[in-house]
């Protein structure tokens, strides 16, 4: 089974800013992706805030799976 979000893009910080469903093939901005976690589409996932920036983030667990990366 392939990670359910891949990052398809990030900023030369290291911030990840694109994203991949691999189940649905949707593709999503960073902004669209948190507002998925915040409508509960992802329960998988989490918002953190760094920097003042809202980010998604793999809640912790055994699963690499969910990692983003």
């Amino acid at each position: 089974m392939p990670k359910r979000i891949t990052v398809t893009q990030e900023t030369d910080t290291g911030r990840n800013e694109r994203f991949r469903d691999n189940n649905t093939g949707a593709e999503m901005t960073r902004n669209q992706f948190v507002r998925e976690i915040e409508r509960g589409n992802y329960p998988k996932y989490h918002i953190r805030e760094i920097d003042g920036v809202k980010t998604p983030a793999s809640n912790p667990d055994k699963s690499e799976l969910n990692n983003l990366g």
